[in-house]
């Protein structure tokens, strides 16, 4: 078998599915990528059993075939060798592989292609389709939220509601939750499964803002297809937490303040707070917001001053800096509102603007204990 390939376009796609390959594959032949040709067409694929991933190219080829060459090898030659054709001849006898350019050739051995795993078919799926900017926003307003504990593996995940009326997207660790919904959205059947971190976290880095990304999903999988690839993923097993009954409903304390000033301030304030606990407190009168922290093994102590605009009765509440700066970070407002009821229940945070039509985010973060 013999194929001809532009170096650039083929480290372009193979950078790309090597964010699935894992360092620690429980089957060597996963430190491959697998090659099909069909009809000039070459379909690599990559994955680490979880996670599938396809990207499709046009390639010269005397022969339809299938090889698998390994992934490091291949990568870092690609990346030392300038723009230029590169033929590869294979023996799919041996499975020996030897790659030529102008200047040189180079000779490695790649494994039996029929070992590599199956990819998985969607039987009984349905489908609905988004714009890549709304997923794109979507895994950026939700995924960092998401837990990382192994002993509760349905919150390592983003969990997608679909319906008639709205896509909803939720991501929890059991001390911050963001829910994230679109009535742009919509699928005919109604549907909610959880997706891992990884695939989403391949999709967030391969997205691009103007693509229409196909979502197709059965009971164990779901596919993302859009230009030239496609992510086919299984999806995390088990029940996700009731996270509408965490959501306080009543907050009548409202503080409105500027996103960059308050995210300033937290981050510098919380350099002074204890390295375990990471706790600020936020004191709230009239139209001031005072911000401090505190390390007692240091003596180490910071209090800022803000002014805001503020609506209920005067209150301290404690947080996590964290979890605030890390919720800062990811609303994408100028202008926020920070939602309270009492000093043991959850803040909820609204962004004021830069929302789309039909576009909800909803962050809570759970509140710490102060030690008065």
């Amino acid at each position: 078998m013999k194929f001809i390939a532009n170096s650039n376009t083929l480290l372009k796609e193979l950078q790309k599915l090597n964010g699935v390959i894992s360092s620690n594959n429980t089957l060597p032949i996963l430190d491959n990528f697998l090659f099909e040709i069909v009809s000039n067409k070459m379909t690599i694929i990559a994955s680490d059993l979880e996670t599938t991933m396809m990207s499709v190219i046009s390639v010269e080829a005397d022969t339809d075939g299938r090889i698998t060459i390994p992934a490091r090898i291949l990568i870092d030659t690609l990346k030392a060798c300038s723009n230029q054709p590169l033929t590869f001849v294979v023996d799919l006898d041996t499975f020996g592989i030897e790659m030529s350019s102008e200047i040189g050739n180079y000779k490695l051995v790649g494994q039996n292609a029929d070992e590599f795993p199956r990819t998985p078919e969607l039987s009984d799926s349905s489908s609905t389709s988004l714009a890549g900017e709304i997923l794109l926003n979507a895994i950026n307003k939700t995924l960092f939220a998401s837990g990382n504990d192994e002993l509760r593996p349905v919150m390592s995940g983003v969990f997608c509601e679909l319906s008639a009326e709205q896509a909803t997207f939720v991501g929890t660790d059991a001390h911050k939750l963001v829910k994230h919904s679109r009535t742009d959205v919509k699928s005919d059947k109604t549907a909610s499964f959880i997706i891992p971190k990884k695939p989403l976290t391949i999709l967030k880095n391969n997205i691009i803002d103007n693509s229409n990304i196909t979502l197709e999903f059965n009971d164990t999988n779901t596919l993302f297809s859009f230009n030239n690839i496609t992510i086919i993923c299984r999806l995390i097993d088990g029940k996700y937490p009731n996270y509408d009954a965490v959501i306080p409903k009543e907050n009548p304390n409202k503080l409105t303040i500027e996103t960059s000033a308050l995210l300033s301030s937290i981050k510098r304030v919380s350099i002074y707070a204890n390295k375990t606990t990471h706790q600020i407190r936020l004191k709230i009168a009239g139209s001031e917001l005072q911000i401090t922290s505190e390390d007692l093994d240091f003596a180490n102590k910071a209090e800022e001053r803000l002014s805001c605009q503020y609506e209920g009765t005067d209150m301290e509440i404690g947080f996590n800096s964290k979890f605030v700066i890390d919720m800062l970070n990811n609303i994408g407002s100028d202008q926020i509102s920070l939602e309270m009821s009492a000093p043991n229940r959850a803040g909820i945070i609204l962004p004021l603007d830069g929302l789309e039509e039909g576009e909800n985010t909803l962050m809570l973060v759970m509140p710490v204990m102060l030690n008065n």
